[in-house]
């Protein structure tokens, strides 16, 4: 007889996004007359840039004729795309990462999740506190967290590194050594990072103590100030204890056509295996690539073109950012993020959970945020606001709120 794998019934209540989801469309069902401005879930708003959407057109006429149609993507991505990531985004910042450490995805979401498999599961991992649940939940599912306490909302077998406002929401290298670190920098949810110096520290950690980080820098194209690193191969040694996941979603709207990237440095061994051919055989298996077109769309993305029109759908995110950060300062509410990353992280009122303040969004002002208990026991007491919305509905959001 069939037996389930009774991990996935270890996981408490329902995945963040879809019970925010039930809520919501259960509001609006009972009020038909509210029109809800969303600003939760980090989908963005803006449409695919035009040198983009031009890339796609001649890659879909390219597919109508035999001479040049295309079937099956390559394991690891066709080499267009990966020369352009390892130009762009490693060789300009002076990392030395090449095109064949690089593997294309349908996105940092499936990387997240899927990246554990690499791992043995008496490792232990470390997590922020609060941070994006996909890294938590996906461990629980694979069997690797231990038993889950209600009470403490933590698992027994993860090693949890609280970022506080006491800590500037910055972690501390924690006492008892991990075996794998995430790490998503910028931070979603809280909207903060860390200095290169800091991050150095973690790699310098890493390396002395055999630990391998999972990097999560889907939201590096919002960095804005010059001390902060867009990549953990900026750091010396990282190429011996790091991972890294990119995203297209955020930096060029890629929410509805799927693309980003693993960096999987040839230098990463552990126990006398290669981790980046380890993952070239899972690519392998269990992945047929992300379709030509949406790959030309993503070599669309490193033309001059492309990232001149990106830079302003960037900078258009950040003015919403900047609106809702500055106007909540002026509302009275205490605000973090919002500088370096498109995510505002917001001290609830006194004597408001975060689930109590969702609600009192949801029905005094018809806006929809995130909990921050969502993302963690940390998180209790915090809510976050994203700046992925239309300027329009991000200006109304924030008079909403002020009203209430």
């Amino acid at each position: 007889m069939l037996k389930v794998n009774d991990n996935f019934q270890k996981l408490p209540g329902s995945y963040l996004f879809s019970t925010i989801a039930k809520k919501v469309n259960a509001y609006a069902q009972a009020h038909p007359d509210k029109t809800l401005i969303r600003l939760g879930i980090g989908d963005v708003t803006q449409p695919l840039a035009p040198a983009i959407i031009e890339a796609m057109h001649k890659a879909v006429d390219e597919m109508a004729c035999a001479e040049t149609f295309h079937g099956y993507a390559p394991d690891l991505g066709y080499d267009f795309l990966r020369n352009a990531i390892a130009k762009n985004d490693y060789e300009a910042r002076g990392c030395e990462i090449s095109a064949d450490e690089i593997f294309v995805s349908d996105g940092a979401k499936c990387d997240s999740g899927n990246i554990q498999e690499l791992f043995a599961l008496d490792n232990k991992i470390a997590v922020c506190d609060p941070v994006y649940p996909v890294y938590v939940d996906s461990n629980v599912m694979a069997g690797r967290t231990g038993t889950y306490d209600p009470k403490t909302e933590k698992w027994s077998d993860v090693i949890y590194m609280p970022c506080t406002k006491e800590n500037n929401f910055v972690p501390e290298c924690p006492k008892e050594i991990p075996d794998v670190i995430y790490l998503c920098i910028p931070n979603n949810p809280t909207g903060t990072t860390i200095t290169k110096a800091q991050l150095q520290e973690w790699v310098d950690y890493a390396n002395k103590n055999g630990s391998v980080i999972i990097y999560d820098a889907a939201y590096e194209a919002y960095i804005s100030e010059d001390d902060v690193p867009h990549s953990i191969y900026e750091c010396e040694g990282a190429r011996t204890c790091a991972i890294e996941l990119r995203s297209f979603s955020k930096n060029a709207g890629f929410t509805g056509v799927r693309l980003g990237f693993a960096v999987v440095p040839k230098d990463l061994v552990r126990e006398g295996v290669s981790l980046h051919d380890m993952w070239a055989r899972r690519h392998g298996t269990k992945y047929n690539g992300a379709p030509y077109i949406v790959q030309r769309a993503g070599e669309a993305v490193y033309s001059e073109a492309g990232k001149a029109q990106l830079k302003e759908q960037v900078a258009y995110y950040m003015k919403n950012a900047s609106v809702i950060k500055n106007g909540l300062a002026e509302a009275g509410y205490e605000v973090f993020g919002g500088v370096n990353a498109p995510y505002i992280w917001l001290k609830t009122p006194e004597n408001m959970t975060s689930w109590d303040f969702f609600d009192y969004l949801l029905e005094k002002a018809n806006v929809v945020g995130t909990p921050g208990s969502g993302f963690g026991p940390c998180g209790e007491g915090y809510f976050r606001l994203t700046a992925f919305g239309t300027y329009e509905n991000t200006v109304a959001a924030l008079e909403r709120i002020k009203r209430i």
